[in-house]
């Protein structure tokens, strides 16, 4: 099955790194996702989900959400999970 585009990171907190997401689809922990931006992309597992700086399980289509990765995704990146 063809990935699906569940979400766009719009800030990264260098830091910690954690990335914001604006959801396009609901995202949960335990996930494979991709993160994808021009010809650069990694795979990480979602270990850590918040919302408002709350701890999550899962998350729906319209929030931002916080997210823990391996490596940098800058401004802009998609992220995508495999259906």
């Amino acid at each position: 099955m063809a990935n699906k585009e569940v979400g766009k990171v719009s800030h990264w907190y260098d830091k910690i790194g954690v990335a914001v997401v604006t959801l396009t689809g609901p995202l949960k922990v335990g996930d494979q996702v991709k993160v994808r931006r021009g010809d650069q992309e990694f795979d990480a597992d979602i270990i850590s989900l918040q919302v408002d700086h709350k701890d999550v399980s899962s998350a729906k289509t319209g929030q931002e959400v916080a997210i823990k990765l391996p490596q940098k995704a800058k401004d802009g990146s998609i992220i995508e999970i495999a259906r």
